[in-house]
């Protein structure tokens, strides 16, 4: 028992020292990233670009869409999502991988603004986090969606949706059908391999995933997403990408 309480304590020391150890590293990237330019400037910048889409001009398909396969508790949750962040800890434990990240929209916005160079995963995570919490407290949900669309990747060198659509689709963000809003929702999560000039079949596979969850999040009907999946083909053959 003695041995058994030691090795315990052991362990929980580690783990202590490890869990202050990336807060410190992880504190310091968040401050030598703001001493660089603050929060307000960033986001700022991120707006004076003329592809820059407001909120409001979205398509609400596309909104529902993005929160329902990235971040489905998206309006209920804070600068971050435990439950999320269980749950890929508990994947990756048993896969023995890094499937799973358990980001927030909020968490990628401070990434995309800050710390998309920054190389170590776990000590970028600390400071996401960290801006995370100052975003949530400065700007409102709506807010950190659209700098979420605005500063996300989709592939083919395309930098936020308006670009991406007009791109891809010849169109503005603002124009997306249903059609368009469930297949661009998708392409993020790996623009290298979801990009439709890539590979149109996992373009709509991964699409498939988007209508599955905006069906399991009640933003689509079974009966609408059933007449959209029978339509894919013959929306891809159109397109022509």
């Amino acid at each position: 028992m003695k041995i058994l309480r030691n090795i315990i304590i052991i362990v929980i020391i580690i783990i202590l020292i490890t869990g202050i150890t990336l807060y410190v590293l992880g504190n310091n990237l968040y401050k030598n990233a703001l001493n660089g330019k603050t929060l307000e400037t960033a986001i700022s910048e991120v707006k004076s670009n003329p592809n820059y889409i407001k909120y409001e001009d979205l398509p609400q398909n596309y909104i529902n869409a993005v929160i329902a396969v990235e971040d489905h508790r998206f309006r209920e949750h804070g600068a971050i999502d435990l439950i999320a962040i269980c749950r890929a800890i508990y994947v990756n434990i048993t896969t023995f991988s890094f499937r799973e990240g358990g980001s927030t929209i909020t968490q990628q916005v401070a990434k995309n603004i800050f710390y998309v160079t920054e190389d170590n995963p776990i000590i970028r995570k600390t400071a996401e986090i960290l801006t995370a919490f100052d975003l949530e407290n400065k700007y409102t949900k709506n807010e950190i969606l659209e700098l979420y669309v605005n500063t996300i990747y989709f592939g083919d060198g395309y930098y936020g949706i308006e670009e991406a659509c007009n791109g891809y689709l010849n169109k503005s963000a603002s124009e997306m059908t249903l059609a368009d809003c469930t297949m661009m929702a998708g392409i993020p999560n790996a623009p290298s391999v979801y990009s439709p000039t890539v590979n149109p079949d996992l373009t709509k596979n991964r699409q498939e995933k988007v209508i599955s969850e905006m069906v399991e999040n009640g933003y689509l009907s079974e009966e609408n997403s059933n007449d959209l999946i029978n339509n894919l083909d013959s929306y891809y053959e159109e397109m022509s990408f």
